[in-house]
């Protein structure tokens, strides 16, 4: 009898873009603590029990930067991979918000840096084919044509 390799999905990305002239910037962390310390990455984050995914896209962004983020959008994609330690297949469904231009990032313990980017420049410090391939997904869905009305989330 074949094993199967179980597949999880317990977790949240969520990526922030901001007006910026013509484009957009994202909002880059870089980590601290045990898991990907000084990487650059995305809010990421687990769903919580009684938690809808969306809304923990939202808990997580207040936690992790202080903002109360208003645009939400499925970005209608997860990101896939597979963890080793866990010898899991990792599902995460991945989220897109906008924020005001004038927005303050307060940071929390888990990140000691933060910084908006153009896609192009964070592109370049996200440490993960995945993450990567999502971004270029967000660029064409989201920046490079107006977001689907059918994927924004009513908060």
């Amino acid at each position: 009898m074949k094993r199967e390799i179980p597949i999880r999905s317990f977790a949240i990305s969520l990526f922030i873009l901001k007006p910026r002239d013509d484009s957009f910037e994202l909002l880059l962390l870089r980590r601290t603590g045990s898991t990907l310390s000084g990487e650059w990455c995305q809010i990421a984050g687990g769903i919580e029990h009684g938690e809808t995914a969306w809304q923990a896209a939202l808990r997580e962004a207040r936690e992790e930067t202080g903002l109360a983020l208003k645009a939400l959008y499925s970005a209608d994609i997860c990101e896939q991979f597979y963890e080793a330690d866990r010898d899991a297949i990792t599902l995460t469904p991945v989220f897109v918000a906008f924020a005001p231009t004038d927005c303050t990032v307060r940071l929390n313990d888990e990140h000691d840096d933060f910084r908006w980017l153009p896609l192009d420049e964070a592109l370049a410090l996200l440490p993960f084919a995945g993450q990567r391939a999502t971004l270029e997904h967000i660029k064409r869905e989201f920046i490079d044509r107006q977001p689907n009305p059918l994927l924004h989330i009513q908060t």
